[in-house]
């Protein structure tokens, strides 16, 4: 809607609306001039020719492009445009110091001195000086109203975010995670002098796995704050399991929630890749509103580690994605124009995986983020300087990146971690890869910054900067951190090219036939397995086969199905299901899982469905339909909980637990099996991993 002001034939007033708001006015004004004046009016900065002025209220966004809302009230965005082109921004809130000069200028301070603005007309200058009270005033009853969360965050970002999480799949790949999970319940266990007899939050509940710990830790009272559709699952797992009297489910933003009470102790899991994505930790440091003074915060702290590494094959992939664009008759279509494009896009992407630790290239640094004094403006800029000393030479393609975070109680102090030389989580690690890598040698220093500006899409936008000291040689790129590209295959790691020191084929062949002579001399030799492991491997030789061609197994960390008995439960039967419909095996149908069991045993377990592939390591697709379906390669079908494992179906045995650490699970078994089957089909191929099956007939026998 468009009105014309009868006062000025350039100015109108354009409705804009806030979230949650009535309609409110964008001003606009033509041949406007704009200077920038110092302290004793000289000039400093001059922009030539009329200009053209907006004015939009503005609750969320900076003029650096980081989502921080403002403090001290709403605030007026005035855009200066030459054409299409913005020359100036100049953010006017109600701490703004603004005069009327003359007729026809208005002088607002800004930073650098003062800005004066002349406009044509003095019915314009009168409108304007007018139209930036009046927005003010409604900018900052508006802002009155909002929570902390809403300012930050883009309404699309928070509805896709909440609905993610409101998966009981999700759930489930961070729940059977067993280094996060285990880790968590150890450090309340291991510090139940924190919470005996105590009151705890639990920020971004979820599921409420951490309320049950701090219960089973001995808490008398835990409010569980939870904003996504999850709650009502977790609020069932509560009744289900007896703990109503303990357990309080609070629906709502932590941000937006009251609290009947102070706490004793805080838990949540508010870490994302790269530790900062999706700008939880700042809902957590909100969170300490609620604690009392002295209490504690399960995560203590967190330290970001970042070191240079070398990998031409990561760097080579990248680059070769974009050679689609590289053609010119596409169809008849020259599309070789967007190659830069394409190569630009990529190359934003970081890369979630796991590599061989072997690659790095420096002693990584760290940069600590301390829950109990961290402020959220403190998360919203964050500025990483960096300084390496390199200890081999090689070309270095960009950073890796990965973090720490310690539970620090009164008993003990536990340590997670996502380090490439520990077990693989469901955060892997991050790589970022620089446009134009740097060529570096040993000894040689390399510095430079990693600067992340937090966005209002829940993530960061992060730009990197790298330098060898004393040769002039730099390299920089950004990334879009909500943009990552999945790489993780599920594969073993190779190790990077070069380390080998001794005969690989010699090496090979006298670890399988045992000592050996080579040139007069017996070689020693070590097992490829333990005396343990070569019993074990003889045991599922013997009570298992493979149709030929039928399984491609990828190696994949988590468990995939938590049932009673033994280690989380699981029955140590085999249970090994291939796809109905998918040709065997693959990165949509299905991937194999490792589970050791009370007894020792290690088995593998496959999960399938023909459409759903694989989500961390999870099947949560659908079941296999067209074509036929494989066998079952074991010798019997086992039933565990009640379940019956059949071709074709879904396993959710992890919501058939009766015991998943002391938690009774299995009231949400149908509703898993119903998301299976319809909304997260979509979710699931989006973030499936990309594994390639072993070549056909390379299986011999199930282990």
């Amino acid at each position: 809607l468009v009105l014309v002001s009868p006062k000025a034939k350039d100015a109108h007033v354009a409705t804009d609306r806030m979230e949650g708001e009535s309609p409110t006015r964008e001003f606009c004004i033509s041949g406007v001039q704009l200077r920038i004046v110092g302290e004793d009016l000289g000039l400093l900065q001059e922009f030539p020719g009329k200009l053209r002025l907006s004015c939009r209220k503005s609750a969320a966004t900076s003029t650096s492009g980081s989502a921080q809302p403002e403090t001290s009230g709403g605030c007026v965005l005035l855009c200066f445009r030459n054409g299409k082109d913005i020359v100036y921004e100049l953010k006017v809130s109600k701490e703004t110091h603004m005069y009327q000069g003359g007729t026809c200028l208005v002088l607002m301070r800004v930073p650098q001195g003062s800005a004066a603005v002349k406009t044509e007309t003095t019915s314009e200058c009168s409108q304007l000086v007018d139209h930036l009270s009046q927005s003010i005033s409604e900018a900052s009853s508006w802002l009155e109203n909002q929570s902390v969360f809403n300012l930050r965050t883009e309404e699309a970002s928070a509805k896709q975010y909440f609905q993610f999480y409101g998966y009981l799949s999700q759930q489930q790949n961070m729940m059977q995670d067993y280094v996060r999970t285990a880790t968590y319940q150890s450090a309340m266990l291991q510090n139940t002098a924190d919470f005996q007899g105590k009151v705890v939050l639990d920020v971004g509940a979820g599921s409420g796995i951490l309320s049950f710990f701090a219960v089973q830790a001995g808490a008398k009272k835990v409010y569980a704050v939870e904003a996504s559709s999850m709650a009502i699952h977790c609020m069932e797992l509560v009744e289900s399991n007896g703990l109503a009297d303990k357990i309080v489910l609070i629906a709502g933003k932590i941000e937006e929630v009251d609290i009947p009470e102070k706490v004793d102790l805080i838990v949540s899991e508010p870490m994302g890749y790269m530790l900062f994505n999706e700008r939880m930790l700042e809902s957590y440091t909100h969170s300490r509103k609620w604690l009392k003074p002295g209490g504690k915060m399960y995560p203590t702290q967190a330290i970001l580690y970042a070191a240079p590494f070398t990998d031409e094959a990561l760097y080579i992939e990248q680059y070769s994605k974009a050679n689609f664009w590289s053609q010119t008759h596409f169809h008849g279509v020259n599309v070789s124009s967007l190659k830069e494009s394409a190569l630009d896009e990529y190359y934003k992407q970081p890369v979630v995986d796991t590599f061989d630790v072997r690659i790095l290239m420096a002693k990584p640094i760290g940069h600590t983020v301390n829950f109990n004094t961290t402020n959220e403006s403190d998360l919203h800029r964050i500025m990483i300087p960096v300084k390496f000393q390199i200890q081999s030479t090689g070309c270095c393609h960009g950073l890796a990146f990965w973090f720490d975070v310690s539970f620090i109680g009164s008993q003990s102090t536990v340590w997670l971690s996502t380090a490439p030389y520990h077990p693989l989580t469901h955060w892997y690690q991050i790589r970022c890869l620089l446009r134009t890598p740097l060529m570096v040698h040993a000894g040689q220093e390399l510095t430079g910054h990693v600067r992340m500006i937090a966005n209002e899409r829940q993530s960061y936008d992060v730009d990197i900067e790298l330098a060898i000291t004393g040769t002039g040689s730099k390299s920089a790129n950004s990334y879009d951190l909500k943009n990552p590209n999945f790489r993780y295959t599920g594969m073993g790691m190779c190790p990077p090219p070069g380390t080998h020191h001794t005969n690989p084929t010699e090496s090979y062949w006298n670890n399988l036939q045992g000592p050996q002579e080579h040139n007069g001399q017996q070689q020693q030799t070590v097992p490829l397995l333990s005396t343990s492991q070569q019993e074990q491997h003889q045991h599922h030789s013997q009570n298992q086969t493979c149709d030929a061609g039928t399984l491609g197994i990828g190696m994949v960390h988590q468990p995939v199905a938590m049932v009673n008995g033994g280690f989380f439960g699981l029955n140590p039967t085999q249970v090994i299901s291939t796809s109905g419909g998918g040709g065997g095996i693959s990165s949509t149908s299905g991937s194999a899982q490792q589970h050791k069991t009370g007894a020792g045993h290690w088995n593998e377990h496959v999960t399938s469905g023909s459409r759903g592939g694989v989500f961390g390591g999870i099947n949560i697709g659908g079941g296999g339909g067209g074509g036929s379906s494989r066998k079952l390669v074991q010798n019997h079908l086992p039933t565990v909980s009640g379940l019956q494992f059949q071709q074709s179906q879904p396993i959710s045995v992890q919501f058939q637990n009766q015991s998943l650490f002391g938690v009774s699970s299995s009231s949400l078994a149908l509703p898993y099996q119903q998301q299976c089957y319809t909304t997260t089909s979509q979710l699931a191929m989006a973030y499936s991993p990309h594994s390639s099956p072993l070549p056909f007939g390379t299986t011999s026998s199930c282990s």
